[in-house]
């Protein structure tokens, strides 16, 4: 690498200790050089056992800290929008964790002025970089398949002790995220899905609160179809019997099938040929994207995972969600 890149994060809580933090230190070519996060003490914490050099309790120290070049947003999705233009007025790199923004009409006017600074900018969308996930997309590509039909995933989870108690979670406060776990968890999948099959250009859904535990929905069906024909559906129920995560990709020729979230093999069925493919995820989940993040600031290697591809998923949720 002819030049390291000095990173700070904004937000330091537990995505960053063992997810993401870790790799910006790992990659060669980058440097993380200071954290924030409003407890001051939880950032010294943080500071010295990731031995990162510098901490703040105020995101504008961080963000003005000269020696810093790149900025990369963790905390709650309700302050990406915030904290992504003030790194841009700064003029420096950003990643954004996912969703990038809260609404799709907020990720277009981040994506837009990045652009017009002429800045790159990564959205944490780290499954397109997962070996895993590229496994799935190099069988669709050779037609393991044949043709594409359609793609349909089923994700369901039981409520959680925290969901029946009163106490706060931001995840499932509609001011934050107004389709709860839906706006934190399928968004991996949607975007994911974007990656393989390309954009989507229409879509339609419902959504309920069901349980009234929380303010956000817990209840979201959608369905949609890609430019290039293959249609798609999905079911997100967060108030069920049991936890399942399941996709299935039908074809022409056989079908796909893999989890978004548990690390369960890949499985390949055709009339000729029933394949498993167990390729474990890294330690460090991120560690691809920040990796392709450094191929990308230090070559001619186009990043998977940018605004504008985060702003395709945005649209497809806000419009399940018939925000748009």
């Amino acid at each position: 690498m002819a030049k390291t890149i000095k990173w700070g994060i904004i937000g330091c809580g537990n995505v960053t200790e063992v997810k993401s933090g870790p790799a910006y230190k790992m990659t060669e070519g980058f440097e993380l050089v200071a954290v924030m996060r409003r407890n001051l003490k939880l950032a010294k914490d943080y500071a010295e056992r990731h031995n990162v050099p510098r901490y703040y309790n105020d995101a504008d120290e961080l963000i003005n800290d000269s020696e810093i070049e790149a900025v990369y947003i963790a905390t709650p999705p309700d302050t990406h929008h915030y904290y992504a233009m003030k790194v841009a007025q700064a003029h420096k790199i950003c990643c954004i964790e996912k969703p990038m923004a809260p609404s799709y009409e907020e990720c277009i006017e981040i994506t837009n002025t990045f652009k017009a600074k002429g800045l790159p900018l990564f959205v944490a969308y780290y499954r397109r970089s997962l070996p895993r996930f590229n496994k799935v997309k190099s069988l669709l590509e050779e037609k393991a398949i044949g043709d594409v039909r359609h793609i349909h995933w089923y994700l369901s989870r039981t409520p959680s002790d925290l969901d029946k108690s009163d106490d706060y979670n931001w995840r499932t406060d509609a001011k934050i995220a107004p389709a709860g776990y839906f706006d934190d968890l399928a968004s991996h999948g949607l975007d994911l899905f974007n990656y393989f099959f390309g954009d989507v250009v229409k879509v339609d859904g419902i959504s309920r609160n069901q349980q009234q535990l929380y303010t956000s929905k817990d209840c979201i069906v959608g369905a949609w179809e890609y430019a290039s024909g293959v249609l798609g559906s999905g079911i997100w129920s967060f108030g069920t019997y049991q936890r399942e995560d399941k996709v299935r990709i039908i074809g022409s020729e056989g079908e796909l099938s893999f989890s978004v979230f548990l690390e369960e093999p890949i499985q390949l069925m055709t009339s000729k040929r029933s394949e498993t493919f167990q390729i474990d995820n890294p330690k460090h989940i991120q560690q691809y994207h920040v990796e392709n993040m450094a191929k990308h600031l230090h070559s001619d290697i186009q990043h998977p995972s940018t605004g504008e591809t985060a702003s395709q998923a945005a649209w497809v949720m806000d419009n399940i969600l018939n925000k748009i």
